[in-house]
């Protein structure tokens, strides 16, 4: 092998080796900053939530004024109204202290301004017999008072699109659920329900902030990976070859 030859392969494993850890390093500070951006959305919202409790008429306001939206997020809130009960929705897929079932959504006609808030209820487990079958939950009528924290409309699942109909769908489109409904005061918000479990329904909701310990564990796989190239390089391609020359 030509002296030629041989500098262009060394340069070419050095290229790669710094590729390799430049990729693989890059990817361990992206895993870190996806852990950190969850631990200060959580901070935020528990900064939001720690605030006074709010009613019905803080959330009329802030509709119409987009900053004074933003600031109401995650707030506490005790809303008064009447269920939509015709309206639920559950939402399949969705998962509770490891198991699979729904989250149950329902409107509520807020009392005093006539708006429409989807409140994200609680979760109830599917039935495995039946996946048709409407899980058992309590809907009372006449005027009712619930507590929550002030959530953006119902997070999407990946699906396969086409409309959905019917109560038991993947996700909830706003504008679809509102041309259904003929509901014009339907706002683009949601209510988190807060408290124990209650009417056939549960309500551990997740922590925004869990699954930081997921995103460490990646980094340090990435970095480890990193850490390794650089030493498999320096040892085939430096310290070995140093042995061989000194024992010939």
């Amino acid at each position: 092998m030509t002296e030629r030859k041989l500098t262009w392969q060394k340069g070419m494993v050095l290229l790669a080796a710094m590729l390799g850890v430049a990729i693989t390093s890059s990817l361990g500070l992206w895993q870190l900053g996806r852990a950190a951006e969850k631990i200060d959305l959580q901070a935020d919202r528990d900064a939001q939530s720690a605030k006074e409790t709010l009613d019905g008429r803080s959330i009329h306001a802030g509709v119409q004024n987009e900053p004074l939206k933003s600031q109401l997020m995650h707030r506490r809130m005790v809303i008064k109204g009447r269920w939509l009960e015709a309206y639920t929705v559950y939402l399949e897929n969705r998962q509770m202290r490891g198991k699979p079932g729904f989250f149950v959504l329902t409107p509520l006609q807020i009392e005093g301004t006539g708006e429409v808030l989807v409140v994200q209820r609680g979760w109830a487990q599917r039935s495995f017999v039946d996946r048709s079958a409407l899980p058992a939950i309590e809907t009372p009528a006449g005027p009712v008072e619930v507590q929550g924290h002030l959530a953006p409309w119902p997070s999407r699942l990946y699906d396969f699109g086409g409309e959905e109909l019917g109560p038991i769908r993947q996700n909830l489109d706003l504008q679809t659920y509102r041309q259904e409904t003929k509901l014009a005061n339907l706002l683009n918000l949601s209510l988190l329900q807060s408290g124990p479990a209650s009417q056939g329904l549960l309500r551990d909701w997740p922590v925004v902030a869990s699954g930081v310990e997921k995103h460490h564990g990646y980094a340090f796989q990435w970095f480890g990976l990193s850490g390794l190239i650089a030493l498999l390089y320096v040892w085939f391609q430096i310290v070995k070859p140093r042995r061989s020359n000194r024992k010939a």
